[in-house]
């Protein structure tokens, strides 16, 4: 039976963590109006406007696959407060320099620009720290609840930062952010992380990020989570990056006025995220997603061709519902698809897609905006996401469960005779298998899922050879960077891994186990 949408907030930790997020987005939300508000005050110009959004998301673009790597090699929990940190400093800084009027447009980009920096270090760290938390049942209503938080204060946040806008100016919304950075580092600070056990030397940075992206290379399910999500984000960015000017110019609001059609968005989200669980069961996985995108490209068109506040709150409502629906989905689906080694690592990808989508898309919809006007870049931004959509039809996302990717009893290591630098490399690998030659097909077939399996776990190349000389004898070899990596190989095997060994490994014929060598490159040979 699977769990209920409510069910992760019975964790104590997770409970204490999802409400300390919650204060944290708010205070986020209350920048951004600040922010957006500011610049439109400082240089109106829509291009200029929109690269508030793009300053905030291209660090993510920039630092998403080493920051991910880095979750995955040093402590996460310590990584999340060591970022949480600088975010905090960061926008005390820029509420310094607002309150102080010592603040211009190349100013705020460039802050904008490190509190997306530390975003981007917290983001990965973050989110692989969730099953960590509760259970693999429960991991999806739990990706939920932290859409719903986010949501909730989008919800209130707008509306709250326009006022604080209105009251005090944009810097004290930049104060009330750093503030609100304190509560998950008082969360965090008190959580103890039980540490997986370490045989092997961490990981370094560099060969960290190869492994991952080798992984999401050779992981069809995570590859199909990525093309569904950058086709969605990149058209997608249109409504962050024009809204504080289409509420001025089209509906002429005033800062509250903006905060308050946030509020709506927000509301919406929060609904969608709510109504979620259901939704999911009714509609299935990719009958939900296609819906979510089709419904939010329809709000885009309501903006671009009604001006009427009622009207664009009722799209905004409609679009967080959508927005919330969709990237949860694809978040829940990414967290799926994914073991726990690389986890950090896959995830930083998905971020990658997302926020770089939206930094380009902003600034492109930005410029399109100031030759064409923001209503009809509107129109424009609905249409692309519709098309989109139409040219991933063939990408579906997995329904159910998925694979299992817990971790499995690690493959017992080579007897050596002799010693040498674990560094060696690089590595080879052969696996000798005696099959009926009326199995070859079917053999063939089970040899090519073990093999992506081999190179997402770490090979660089992987080949299946038939003996010339002796029917039904087949050589599996692949080829490891090092020896250390190799070993690596033999800790990073998941049930569902152990489940297509043995399918394989049922076409052997021999008397004994299929015969597995070792070989590492000598350059003096």
């Amino acid at each position: 039976m699977s769990a209920g949408p409510w069910t992760p907030l019975r964790r104590p930790v997770f409970r204490a963590l999802w409400i300390a997020s919650l204060a944290s987005n708010l205070g986020t939300w209350v920048q951004n109006v600040g922010a957006a508000w500011l610049m439109t005050s400082l240089a109106p110009e829509p291009f200029v406007v929109a690269l508030v959004q793009a300053a905030s998301n291209l660090p993510f673009f920039l630092l998403a696959l080493p920051a991910g790597a880095l979750a995955d090699v040093v402590d996460r929990r310590r990584l999340a407060l060591v970022a949480l940190a600088w975010l905090c400093a960061s926008a005390a800084l820029l509420a310094g320099l607002a309150l102080a009027g010592w603040i211009g447009p190349a100013v705020l980009l460039a802050l904008t620009f490190a509190i997306g920096v530390g975003s981007a270090l917290l983001s990965p760290a973050f989110a692989a720290i969730i099953p960590d938390l509760v259970p693999r049942d429960e991991i999806e209503p739990a990706v939920a609840l932290n859409g719903i938080s986010l949501n909730a204060a989008r919800a209130v946040g707008p509306a709250l930062g326009g006022f604080v806008v209105a009251a005090a100016g944009p810097g004290a919304t930049f104060a009330l952010n750093a503030l609100s950075f304190l509560a998950v580092m008082a969360v965090l600070a008190r959580w103890r992380r039980e540490a997986p056990e370490r045989t092997l030397p961490p990981e370094e940075l560099i060969g960290a990020m190869r492994a991952g992206l080798r992984y999401v290379r050779h992981s069809p399910d995570f590859r199909t989570v990525l093309v569904r999500t950058g086709a969605f984000a990149l058209p997608a960015s249109a409504i962050w990056a024009l809204l504080p000017l289409y509420a001025r110019d089209q509906l002429a609001l005033g800062p509250s006025g903006y905060g308050v059609l946030l509020g709506f968005f927000g509301v919406g989200a929060v609904a969608g995220g709510v109504m979620l669980h259901r939704m999911r069961r009714v509609l299935g996985i990719e009958g939900l997603a296609t819906g979510a995108v089709l419904v939010f490209a329809a709000s885009h068109v309501i903006l671009a061709y009604v001006h009427a506040f009622a009207a664009v709150a009722c799209a905004l409502f409609l679009a967080g519902g959508a927005w919330t629906s969709l990237l949860s989905t694809l978040s829940a689906a990414a967290q799926m698809a994914i073991p726990t080694w690389v986890r950090a690592r896959a995830l930083s990808t998905h971020m990658l897609v997302i926020f770089g989508g939206l930094a380009v898309g902003s600034a492109a919809w930005g410029a399109l905006a100031g030759f064409v006007g923001v209503p009809r870049t509107f129109a424009l931004a609905g249409v692309a996401i519709t098309l989109f959509r139409l040219a991933t039809w063939r990408h579906r996302l997995r329904e159910g469960a998925g694979a299992d990717l817990s971790p499995a009893p690690r493959w017992p290591d080579p007897l050596l005779v002799r010693s040498f630098e674990p560094e060696r490399g690089p590595a080879l690998v052969t696996v000798e298998y005696e099959i009926d030659p009326a199995d070859a097909g079917a053999f063939a077939q089970a040899m090519r899922t073990l093999g992506a399996i081999r190179l997402r776990d770490g090979a660089i190349r992987w080949g299946l050879w038939d003996d010339v000389e002796q029917a039904g004898r087949v050589l599996e070899s692949f080829v490891v960077e090092s020896w250390l990596e190799h070993l690596r190989q033999h800790e990073r095997i998941t049930a569902a891994d152990r489940a297509v060994q043995a399918i394989a490994h049922a076409f052997h014929r021999g008397a004994e186990p299929p015969r597995v060598r070792h070989y590492v490159h000598d350059k003096l040979l």
